[in-house]
C-alpha cells in the first residue's frame, strides 16, 4: 500500500517544522463545528502503555487544538470477491478503549465486542463501500480511495483533521497517511474493526446467495478452497473479473 505520497513519522511523530503546516492546515476547515471540545472530554482514568500509545498521534493533534479526529481505513483490498469497505471514525477527546489494536490481530468475537463499544462511544461512523463492477473499472486502489471518501463524507460532524491507513483521501481536511497506523492509532484501528465487522457481515449475507464458494470461512480472499470453487463452479456476479487473471485453468468464459 505505500506509495511516494505516504508518509512515515519517527518517533517524535510531528517534526517542530510541522508546526507552521498545522496552524495553515487548519484554517482550510470551514465547517463549523456543531459540539465545543468541552463536550466530548473524556478522562483517561486507565490503560495500558501499549494502549496509551496508540493515543501519540491523536494527543499531539489535540495539544494543537484539532478536537475532531477521524480514523480511517478500508478491508477487503486483497479479496477476488465482494466490495472494499472503508469506516471512518471520530472518537471523544480522551477515550481510551482497552484491547482495542489492528482488527486483523484481533479474534471475531473480540471485533465484535470492540465494535459495538465504538459504535456506542464514537461522535461519528462513516461506512463507505464499493462494489466489484466499480473496482474491475476503476481498479482496487481507486476504489478502495473512493470508499475511504464515502466513509468520510458521512461524518457528521466532519473531522478537522484525518489519521488514514497509509493512504491518501480526496479531500480539503488536513490529513497525514500512517504507514501500519491500523496498530498505531487507536482512531484507525477504531476504523479497521469497523470496517471489517461490517465487511465481514455482509460476507455471511453473500454465503447464503452463493454457498458453494465458502465466503462465510474466507471472506472473499483467495484461499486454495476458494480458487477451486471458481474453477469448478465459475465466478459468480460478485467476483471481481480484474482479479482472476492470476487463477490458473480458469476458462474464458470467466471473463
Amino acid at each position: 500500500m505505500q506509495e511516494k505520497d505516504t508518509v512515515e513519522l519517527s518517533k517524535d511523530l510531528f517534526a517542530q517544522e510541522r508546526k507552521d503546516d498545522f496552524r495553515k492546515d487548519k484554517g482550510k476547515v470551514k465547517k463549523k463545528r456543531k459540539k465545543e471540545t468541552s463536550e466530548v472530554d473524556i478522562q483517561a482514568v486507565s490503560g495500558s502503555d501499549e494502549t496509551q500509545s496508540l493515543l501519540d498521534f491523536e494527543k499531539d493533534l489535540w495539544d494543537r487544538d484539532f478536537a475532531y479526529i477521524a480514523g480511517i481505513d478500508e478491508v477487503g483490498r486483497g479479496c477476488l470477491f465482494g466490495d472494499v469497505v472503508a469506516a471512518a471514525v471520530i472518537l471523544p477527546k480522551g477515550l481510551i478503549i482497552p484491547e482495542i489494536d489492528d482488527s486483523k490481530k484481533l479474534s471475531a468475537k473480540k471485533r465484535e465486542l470492540l465494535y459495538e463499544e465504538i459504535m456506542n462511544q464514537a461522535i461519528a461512523v462513516g461506512i463507505g463501500k464499493v462494489d466489484c463492477q466499480t473496482i474491475d473499472r476503476i481498479n482496487i486502489k481507486q476504489a478502495a480511495r473512493l470508499a475511504m471518501k464515502t466513509a468520510l463524507e458521512q461524518l457528521e460532524p466532519l473531522p478537522d483533521y484525518l489519521l488514514v491507513d497509509a493512504e491518501k483521501v480526496e479531500s480539503d481536511i488536513p490529513q497525514l497517511a500512517v504507514i501500519h497506523g491500523d496498530a498505531r492509532s487507536q482512531s484507525i484501528a477504531a476504523a479497521s474493526i469497523v470496517a471489517k465487522v461490517t465487511r465481514d457481515r455482509m460476507c455471511l449475507q453473500w454465503d447464503l446467495q452463493y454457498p458453494e464458494y465458502g465466503i462465510a470461512l474466507h471472506k472473499g480472499y483467495a484461499t486454495k478452497l476458494h480458487r477451486e470453487a471458481i474453477l469448478q463452479f465459475g465466478a459468480c456476479p460478485l467476483h471481481r473479473r480484474s482479479f482472476l487473471g492470476n487463477l490458473t485453468n480458469v476458462q474464458q468464459e470467466l471473463f
